[in-house]
């Protein structure tokens, strides 16, 4: 996945601007010394410049921090036979309540935290269809999805076209990085 990639580059980001980096994981960077205001703007645009986003505000690292812990559920998921459900999940990694966490992300996001996890996992399903080494069955499985038919149909609505055409449009893939989903 593209995430231990991202926490690596940001660690080097901040690094080379300087900084005395104590501890970098998805969606959060710990620094030794607080930067004044104006280094604040010119590292947000360097770090900008490689495709990565300075957080200020409180609600929208909340929403960051629930999309860093989708990632992390989505690895979970393909992991183990029973995971946790998902509000369970997010409740316990974010120590917050799931409906406070519902509703913060949906009039951030426009969308809801349900919805974002589906785009999550299909996206997933086009990486895995894309190394031709599962069948859909086995992918059905591996992301916890209780029927092919019904894995089928949510990638139909959320891409807009049957797996079977996905399959053979392979060399036109449009894929997302998972922690690029909007």
């Amino acid at each position: 996945m593209v995430c231990d990639r991202c926490i690596s580059t940001v660690r080097r980001l901040l690094n080379d601007l300087g900084y005395e980096v104590n501890s970098v994981r998805l969606g959060e960077a710990v620094i030794s010394e607080t930067p004044a205001e104006d280094e604040l703007h010119d590292n947000a645009d360097k770090l900008r410049q490689d495709g990565f986003e300075l957080i200020h505000k409180n609600q929208s690292a909340l929403t960051e921090d629930v999309k860093s812990n989708l990632i992390g559920y989505l690895k979970r998921i393909e992991n183990e036979v029973d995971p946790p459900k998902l509000s369970a999940f997010l409740s316990d990694k974010l120590h917050r309540n799931y409906s406070y966490l519902s509703n913060r992300f949906s009039k951030l996001e426009g969308t809801t935290i349900e919805q974002y996890m589906i785009r999550l996992k299909i996206e997933r399903v086009k990486e895995l269809l894309t190394y031709q080494e599962m069948t859909l069955s086995e992918i059905a499985w591996k992301l916890n999805y209780s029927s092919v038919q019904y894995l089928s149909n949510q990638f139909k609505k959320v891409t807009g076209q049957t797996v079977s055409d996905f399959r053979s449009e392979l060399d036109e893939l449009d894929r997302k990085s998972l922690d690029a989903i909007r």
